[in-house]
């Protein structure tokens, strides 16, 4: 993952194609309106677009969700969309709810995911889509600094005039993103499972190994067959915590820890909040260390 920052300038702009032009465009009101798809994706715009002039920032979606696998746009999503003049994208397949929007949108679009190693998918238990590649590319802040990185030259690439501005911003947040954490290395149990499938980069990059990770929501609960795995894999390793994710259903995490005596403890994804630039991110992803720590230690 090392070699992700070399790649950190690649341009991520890329133009999707236009079909037709939007039925009714609003008034042209001199400002760039960039349309951010997820919470992750705004918090880096907004870090890289903050004090700019003439540059507004909205989010697409902004709800409790553990994932969005099956997420379809409403009818202010798509009016979004249409008067986005530039959009910026998680990508990676996580937004394949957007393809039918874009095919039909005449905005350039900036592909935050250009220049990672993506890693392979892990299964989605309970669901129908199949992914080629994990999309959680920001759970690692490697990934997050080369993000932040395409969007300093996406939205440079539109808008030169702050090129200079979006760089030194770009450059801040990177600074403020959070280190190796040492106190990582000397953990007693270093084995993460999670009834999530969003936490492999953020186990790479930890030095965790992921033994388990299933998808789990209302409706799609773990077989008995993968609850009988996850309890003997408990026992093998002695492991003293399972984690849920903050949004995610914990139904039978809280059985499986009282058949095994195990703790349940929650990560966070960060798919929603309310704050804007680098801040929430970092705070989210130190609390998500702390947890690791204070369960696993």
């Amino acid at each position: 993952m090392k070699k992700l920052l070399a790649a950190a300038c690649t341009l991520g702009l890329l133009l999707s194609a236009c079909s037709s032009p939007a039925a009714s465009q609003p008034e042209d009101d001199g400002k760039l309106h960039v349309l951010a798809t997820t919470y992750p994706v705004y918090l880096f715009t907004t870090a890289v677009a903050e004090g700019v002039d003439n540059v507004e920032v909205s989010l697409l979606v902004n709800q409790q969700t553990s994932c969005l696998h099956d997420y379809t746009l409403t009818v202010s999503d798509m009016k979004a969309i249409e008067g986005a003049d530039v959009i910026v994208m998680n990508g990676a397949g996580l937004e394949d709810f957007m393809d039918d929007a874009l095919a039909a949108s005449d905005a350039p679009v900036i592909d935050c995911s250009e220049g990672i190693d993506l890693l392979p998918a892990l299964g989605h238990e309970g669901h129908d889509h199949d992914t080629e590649y994990d999309p959680h590319i920001w759970m690692n802040e490697e990934s997050a600094a080369v993000m932040m990185n395409n969007i300093v030259h996406g939205l440079g690439a539109l808008d030169g005039a702050h090129l200079e501005q979006y760089n030194e911003n770009g450059n801040a947040a990177i600074a403020l993103l959070p280190g190796d954490d040492p106190r990582l290395e000397e953990l007693a149990c270093p084995y993460l499972i999670t009834f999530h499938d969003g936490f492999q980069y953020f186990a790479l990059d930890n030095g965790l190994t992921l033994l388990k990770a299933i998808e789990e929501e209302e409706g799609s609960e773990a077989s008995a067959a993968e609850i009988k795995e996850i309890v003997a894999l408990i026992e093998e390793y002695d492991i003293p915590a399972i984690f849920t994710e903050v949004n995610g259903s914990d139904a039978t995490a809280q059985a499986i820890s009282r058949e095994t005596g195990c703790e349940v403890y929650q990560l966070d994804m960060i798919m929603s909040g309310d704050g804007t630039g680098i801040q929430p991110y970092v705070d989210a992803m130190e609390k998500n260390m702390d947890t690791i720590l204070e369960a696993l230690g």
